[in-house]
């Protein structure tokens, strides 16, 4: 049960390592794309390896339900999906496990990766676990640790996270076959929360230390990105570097150096645009941004 492209190479492994897969779940078809309708990356696996498909609306749905249950799994497998209804989740009788981006009990939610870049974390990791009503709290099977550059995106984090989750999960299955996996709770006390991110939640502060605010930048990279307004419109920015020069200028305004790029002042320092992206254009460069708005920008202060 998956549906973006984080949960393909879990399939994928399953697949290659000869597990019967008797039903690939994932989302409806969205609205969208050249022929009206988008297909999520998981329907497109499996679609492509000829696995059956079920794309239920709602996950209760007697006829899905039935469905579920004609599939006589041992096992469920879910990976970045929705929340399941109990009599999804306990239907098989090794249960349903699931792979989640953080070390559980830290970052339940919707975003781990986000929010643990933003929150500035070193470290954080991957977590298999079965699953119960409330989200996130099942009993952890497997974790693996993953450091996190200092300069590291949401987006290239989830990339390495993908890949190593499909490992992590192969590894679970296998333990779970075996009779090998040994289940231990969570230690609920210690438990942080990543929840969904809004529009509005991405609105950078520059009237913060320059650490927070790179974080904050890296951590909505690539999407759905950082953002300020200048002259009205929406700028994001993508891709920073740290710079702890004192300030010759409040926070929130430009700044560009004789020696080339372009910085924007915070409260210890600035950051250096690396990539940026201005409502309606294209993505591009620091210096690009630099050679196309420096004359009109000099002095002018993000919002």
């Amino acid at each position: 049960m998956g549906t973006p492209e984080f949960a393909v190479p879990s399939l994928q492994i399953l697949w290659e390592n000869g597990y019967d897969i008797p039903a690939v779940i994932t989302a409806p078809d969205k609205p969208g794309g050249r022929l009206g309708l988008m297909q999520s990356p998981v329907k497109k696996f499996a679609l492509e390896r000829g696995l059956p498909l079920l794309q239920p609306e709602k996950l209760k749905n007697p006829i899905f339900i039935e469905e579920l249950r004609a599939c006589r799994a041992d096992l469920q497998v879910v990976v970045a999906f929705r929340m399941l209804p109990e009599v999804v989740w306990a239907m098989p009788p090794l249960g349903t496990l699931n792979l989640h981006a953080s070390l559980l009990p830290k970052y339940r939610g919707a975003a781990p990766i986000h929010w643990a870049i933003i929150n500035g974390e070193a470290e954080t990791g991957l977590t298999t676990f079965l699953l119960r009503h409330e989200i996130d709290t099942g009993d952890i099977l497997f974790q693996e640790r993953l450091a996190i550059g200092e300069n590291e995106t949401a987006g290239e984090l989830h990339d390495r996270m993908m890949l190593i989750g499909a490992q992590l999960v192969l590894r679970t299955v296998q333990a779970l076959e075996r009779g090998e996996a040994h289940p231990r709770p969570q230690a609920d006390a210690e438990a942080t929360h990543a929840p969904k991110i809004f529009t509005d939640t991405c609105h950078i502060r520059f009237d913060q230390p320059t650490l927070q605010v790179h974080n904050f930048i890296r951590g909505l990279s690539p999407h759905p990105g950082a953002w300020a307004l200048l002259e009205g419109k929406v700028f994001k920015i993508l891709r920073t570097l740290k710079g702890y020069a004192p300030p010759t200028l409040p926070p929130g305004h430009f700044v560009f150096p004789p020696e080339g790029g372009v910085k924007v002042t915070t409260t210890d320092g600035h950051v250096q645009l690396l990539e940026v992206q201005l409502e309606g254009k294209r993505r591009m460069s620091g210096e690009e941004f630099r050679n196309g708005y420096e004359k009109r920008l000099l002095g002018t202060k993000l919002h």
